[in-house]
C-alpha cells in the first residue's frame, strides 16, 4: 500500500493506493452505443501504427482505475486512458485493474464519450462513490481530461493547474495540442468500419493526421498505382519512340539511304 500525503479538499479522507482485492466485483457497466468501442480502438490504433506505443505504456478502454479514500475502494471506468510508464506484469499475468503510484504513473490522459445518459462525465459530486470529474480531477489530479459529444461532435479539454480543471481553447485548426503524449487532439469527419461519423483523431506536431490501418492501405494502394501507372507511361513512351525511329529509318530507305551504314 501507498499512501500519497495531500492537502485535504472538500474534507476528502486520506487517499491510499492499494491493489485491488481478486475478489472485488468490478463494475459491469455495458457500453450503450456501437460507436464507443469504435471511437476507443481507433485512438489507439493509430498510435500504435505509428510506432509511438511502448510495452511500458498502458492504454485502455473501460478499465478500472482505482484509489482507496478512506475506507472506500473507488474504482471508475474512463472510456480510453493512457497512462505513460506502467510496472511490468510476471509473464502470463493479466492486468484486470490499474492502481496509480503503486503500479506505476498517474494517467497523463482520460477521454470521456458523453452517453444518452449524460452528465456523470461532468459530475463534481464530492461524496462517495464520487462523480467521474471529481475523481479525476481531486482525486487522480489526471493532468488532461477530454469529454466527447459524439452526437454533436463537441470536444472539451481540460488542464489541470493548480489542482483545478482549466478549459482549453481550440487553436485555429479547432485541434489541441497536448504536450503529455506530444500530438494534437481534433475532430475528424469520415468513415471508418462502414460507419461514417465524427471521430477523434491524433495529428503530428507537423500537422500530419495519424493514418488507420485501412487508410495507409489505401496509401500504398495508391503508391502502388501510381507506380504502375508510370511504368506503363514509360513503355509507352519506349514504344512511341521506338516507332519514331522505325518511321525515321524507313524514310531513309524510300530516299535509298543505307540505315545500316548510317
Amino acid at each position: 500500500m501507498t499512501t500519497l500525503q495531500r492537502p485535504q479538499l472538500n474534507s476528502l479522507p486520506p487517499i491510499t493506493w492499494e491493489k485491488l482485492p481478486d475478489d472485488f466485483n468490478l463494475p459491469d457497466e455495458p457500453v450503450e452505443s456501437n460507436l464507443q468501442p469504435l471511437l476507443a480502438s481507433a485512438l489507439r490504433e493509430s498510435l500504435e501504427l505509428a510506432g509511438l506505443i511502448v510495452e511500458s505504456m498502458l492504454i485502455a478502454s473501460n478499465f478500472g482505475l482505482c484509489a482507496t479514500v478512506g475506507d472506500k475502494t473507488i474504482v471508475k471506468a474512463p472510456d480510453w486512458v493512457y497512462v505513460p510508464s506502467v510496472q511490468s506484469l510476471p509473464v502470463g499475468e493479466i492486468r484486470r485493474s490499474y492502481t496509480p503510484h503503486l503500479e506505476g504513473d498517474i494517467p497523463s490522459i482520460i477521454i470521456e464519450f458523453v452517453s444518452e445518459t449524460e452528465g456523470g462525465e461532468y459530475s463534481i459530486n464530492p461524496h462517495y462513490p464520487y462523480g467521474k470529474w471529481y475523481f479525476y480531477e481531486k482525486i487522480l489530479q489526471v493532468p488532461i481530461y477530454a469529454i466527447f459529444h459524439p452526437k454533436t461532435a463537441e470536444l472539451d479539454v481540460y488542464r489541470l493547474v493548480s489542482g483545478k480543471y482549466e478549459q482549453l481553447l481550440a487553436d485555429e485548426n479547432n485541434q489541441y495540442w497536448l504536450e503529455e503524449i506530444g500530438l494534437f487532439l481534433g475532430i475528424w469527419l469520415g468513415k471508418k468500419a462502414e460507419m461514417t461519423t465524427s471521430w477523434l483523431r491524433w495529428w503530428d506536431q507537423s500537422r500530419n493526421l495519424l493514418l488507420w490501418g485501412s487508410e495507409l492501405l489505401e496509401q500504398e494502394r495508391q503508391r502502388t498505382e501510381s507506380e504502375r501507372q508510370r511504368a506503363e507511361s514509360e513503355r509507352q513512351r519506349a514504344e512511341q519512340a521506338e516507332l519514331k525511329l522505325e518511321q525515321l529509318a524507313q524514310k531513309l530507305r524510300d530516299l535509298g539511304i543505307d540505315t545500316e551504314t548510317v
